[in-house]
């Protein structure tokens, strides 16, 4: 996908524009991290067409619907693939027993987290390829994956305009890797980000709505949002400075599927709760059921250096323009 000529996007007293991502593709088929990395830098992301095998995205699309299914929240019918909600049957679950950060309740998320296939896909060797060539080594592969399931549920919002930073932290050099389970063009809730916004370090925050519960305070100025439409494979990267958002998603009756995953410089320090799951469950509650051992506790292998959490970080502070 070329990149295309930036549109104006509806602001408040701000300058900002729309833009589409560039596909990185070309650079990474003649193994060109050099080039990869001054892009990286100059842009704040890399996005790639098709670089996950339609199959394995598919696999897990899947696994994860039949955990909507299970819960009584798919209309009947669809073929193995179709994300066709129930809204009255999902606005019966109770608000307290939602997680508003992914879309549906804990006990279907714990079900999700405990897919063998959803914690297998962040370790597809196209994945492993690129990040060991854009850090030139090793990448450690965080196990701690968000899935999000955004649906129609009243208490659901969309992510708010934030950097991961400050909700990971650990190494600097972390990088998100995010991705749909499916089709996902804009009105579908894609992602979007702040072209080289990475480049102002770390942003101070206020509490808002919305998975993680921060927004970073943006000074007025020129601004340009980058986005895309995604189609089964696609992939987008990003620093963990880099400010990005989710766009609104459109159609109510459909649930928007997508991974989140980090992965860093094996030799760099990574945060203790990066190696946590993302929910409640212990790591031996969701390997219970696996058929294979390959992926069980594989970061220990890499005797990962661990570094303090810093809670300033997520306390709410003035941002000086």
């Amino acid at each position: 996908m070329k990149s295309l000529a930036p549109t104006q996007a509806p602001t408040t007293g701000r300058r900002a524009v729309r833009s589409r991502f560039i596909d990185s593709s070309p650079l990474l088929e003649r193994g060109d991290f050099d080039g990869l990395r001054r892009r990286g830098e100059e842009e704040g992301y890399l996005y790639f067409k098709g670089l996950l095998p339609v199959h394995a995205v598919r696999r897990v699309r899947q696994d994860m619907l039949t955990v909507v299914e299970a819960h009584g929240w798919r209309v009947p019918g669809q073929d193995l693939h179709g994300g066709t909600l129930d809204l009255d049957a999902l606005n019966r679950i109770p608000d307290d027993e939602m997680r508003s950060d992914i879309g549906v309740s804990r006990a279907a998320y714990h079900d999700v987290q405990k897919l063998e296939s959803f914690h297998a896909l962040p370790h597809h060797p196209n994945l492993l390829a690129f990040y060991r060539g854009l850090f030139g080594q090793e990448a450690l592969v965080h196990p701690r994956h968000i899935a999000r399931m955004i649906t129609a549920h009243r208490v659901m919002v969309p992510t708010p305009q934030h950097q991961d930073f400050p909700l990971i932290q650990g190494s600097a050099n972390t990088w998100t890797c995010w991705f749909p389970l499916g089709d996902c063009p804009r009105s579908m809730g894609s992602l979007t980000v702040l072209r080289a916004s990475h480049k102002e370090g770390y942003i101070p925050i206020r509490r808002t709505r919305g998975a993680g519960n921060i927004a970073v305070q943006l000074c007025r100025g020129a601004k340009v949002w980058v986005e895309g439409d995604f189609e089964e494979g696609d992939v987008l990267t990003f620093p963990c400075f880099t400010v990005h958002r989710a766009l609104r998603q459109q159609h109510r009756e459909q649930i928007r599927l997508s991974m989140d995953v980090r992965y860093q410089p094996v030799s760099e320090a990574v945060e203790q709760k990066s190696l946590l799951p993302h929910c409640t469950l212990a790591w031996e509650e969701i390997y219970a059921n696996w058929e294979s051992d390959n992926l069980k506790y594989y970061w220990d292998a890499s005797a990962p250096k661990l570094s303090p959490w810093d809670a300033t970080l997520l306390q709410p502070a003035r941002r000086i323009c």
